[in-house]
C-alpha cells in the first residue's frame, strides 16, 4: 500500500509542477464548453431526420386505411397522398389523414394537388387544408413540392398560411382529402 501512496504522490506533484491553476482552470473551461457543444454534433441531427425522412418517428405504430386501394401509412410523409403537402401531418396531430384535430378548425381555403395513387397508378385531386385554432402541433413535419407553383398560382402554391378563412389565423397542422379522379389527359 506504501507503494501506491509514492506513485501516486510522485503523480500528482509531477503534474503540479508541469501546470499552473490557469492551465487547469483553461482546461476545465475547455472540457465545459466542450460539452455543451456535444448536443448540436451533426450525429444528434442525423438521427432526428432518420426519424423525419423514412423512418417511424417517436415509435408510433403506422397509421394505415386497411385497404389495399389506399396504401401506405398516413403517419410517413411518403404517403402519396401527400405528394404537395407542406407542413405537419394532422395524422399525428390527434386527426386523421382528412380530419383536423379536436379543438382546431379546418380552413375553407385550401390549396390543390394532384398524386398518383400507387394501388391503381390513377392521378387523384387532393385538397390540403390547414387546420387552425391551436399552435403548431410540432408532429411530423413533411414538406414535398411536387408539383408547387411560384406565388402567381397562390392555389397551388403551399408555402401560405391557408388559415385566413378561419376564426383564428393560428396554423396547427395540415390535411388531405381526397376530392375526386383527375380526367385523363387528352
Amino acid at each position: 500500500m506504501a507503494d501506491f501512496d509514492r506513485v501516486a504522490e510522485r503523480l500528482s506533484r509531477g503534474v503540479a509542477r508541469a501546470t499552473s491553476r490557469r492551465s487547469l482552470l483553461a482546461w476545465v473551461g475547455g472540457a465545459i464548453t466542450g460539452a455543451a457543444v456535444l448536443p448540436v454534433l451533426p450525429v444528434s441531427r442525423a438521427s432526428a431526420q432518420g426519424a423525419h425522412a423514412g423512418g417511424n418517428p417517436a415509435g408510433r405504430p403506422p397509421v394505415t386505411s386497411g385497404n389495399m386501394q389506399d396504401p401506405g401509412d398516413r403517419s410517413q410523409c411518403d404517403y402519396w397522398r401527400y405528394c404537395a403537402i407542406d407542413g405537419f401531418l394532422c395524422t399525428c396531430c390527434g386527426g386523421s389523414v382528412s380530419t383536423c384535430p379536436p379543438g382546431t378548425e379546418m380552413s375553407p381555403i385550401t390549396w390543390i394537388g394532384t398524386c398518383t395513387n400507387p394501388a391503381d397508378k390513377r392521378a387523384y385531386i387532393i385538397s390540403y387544408n390547414d387546420c387552425c385554432g391551436k399552435s403548431s402541433c410540432g408532429q411530423c413535419l413533411c414538406n414535398r413540392n411536387e408539383g408547387d407553383r411560384p406565388p402567381v398560382r397562390p392555389q397551388s402554391n403551399n408555402d401560405t398560411n391557408w388559415c385566413l378563412g378561419t376564426a383564428s389565423q393560428v396554423y396547427n397542422c395540415s390535411a388531405a382529402v381526397l376530392l375526386g379522379v383527375a380526367m385523363e389527359p387528352r
